[in-house]
């Protein structure tokens, strides 16, 4: 769902579902008026699916490993997700910032500190998006877009279940890789976790007490003695996945796992596993279908 950041009057009209937001002037703006700044791919994504029209989409994110629709290319270009260019947006002066909710603790004040009103998408979990989905739906004056999104998910969701319910569930490790040369492990909190649960899979690290990401020793992961281990990255695969490789081969812990010992480790395509909930689910889960139940 969306999260608004303090004294965000676009959210106050996104809660209401009202067709006119009044601004800090007092000036009555209607959705299809309001000005949107993306700051994430996956944000953009939404937007596109919900055919919000580019002249409403003025700032979008940079990145190198992911590409912004094609009709917002021509916005003005904030940097990472991570760490949008709060000068080029003090400039740009939308009328709301879209961010994912894993980045609010980092980006809310800074939002706040220039005075420019936001709102936060749980892109955490596939559940998560659909209802962003639903309220942007209504926002943007979409409903019957966003509703057609929200069946053909169900739909889908509903099918796929009923292929493996009757399955023993795998219990998973799951690493995601950072630039740089490390790791951390995805709890069923994070998007790519989201995703081995909705698939069927086991997290032997469970929802990390609603941490996305843990830090855990080998020789802990070791104890946990998962039957599969999953690796992604959260930016620049060839490297991360290199950076793997030279691990698991220098590390002899590792080679102590019975994952390990039977092949049972599987390098995962970062378009449909990375941090945020994207439109590549499908994929993803037509994936770990592959991967969990290769036998049955």
């Amino acid at each position: 769902m969306l999260k608004k950041s303090k004294n965000s009057f676009i959210f106050i009209c996104l809660i209401s579902l009202l067709t006119g937001c009044v601004n800090q002037n007092q000036e009555v703006q209607t959705s299809e008026e309001v000005t949107i700044a993306a700051t994430s791919v996956s944000v953009t994504e939404i937007l596109d699916q919900l055919d919000v029209p580019a002249k409403q989409v003025v700032g979008i994110p940079q990145s190198d490993s992911y590409s912004v629709p094609k009709k917002y290319k021509k916005a003005t270009q904030l940097g990472n997700a991570m760490s949008p260019d709060m000068e080029k947006l003090s400039t740009l002066k939308p009328d709301l910032i879209l961010s994912p909710n894993s980045l609010e603790g980092d980006l809310a004040s800074k939002y706040e500190k220039i005075k420019i009103s936001s709102s936060f998408l749980n892109l955490r979990s596939l559940s998560g998006m659909y209802k962003s989905i639903e309220e942007l739906g209504k926002f943007f004056n979409k409903e019957k877009k966003a509703q057609k999104l929200i069946d053909d998910y169900t739909n889908y969701m509903i099918s796929f279940r009923e292929k493996y319910q009757n399955n023993v569930s795998p219990r998973v490790l799951i690493l995601m890789g950072l630039p740089g040369g490390s790791y951390v492990v995805a709890t069923e909190s994070s998007y790519v976790g989201d995703l081995v649960k909705l698939a069927g899979g086991t997290n032997i690290y469970g929802d990390g007490n609603g941490k996305d990401f843990v830090n855990v020793s080998v020789e802990d992961m070791l104890k946990q003695n998962p039957d599969l281990i999953l690796r992604t990255s959260h930016a620049m695969p060839k490297q991360v996945m290199e950076y793997f490789q030279q691990e698991f081969s220098n590390n002899q812990t590792w080679q102590q796992f019975d994952a390990v010992k039977n092949n049972k480790v599987y390098d995962l395509n970062n378009e449909y596993f990375g941090m945020s909930a994207n439109f590549n689910y499908q994929k993803g889960l037509e994936t770990l279908e592959g991967i969990l139940y290769e036998n049955h």
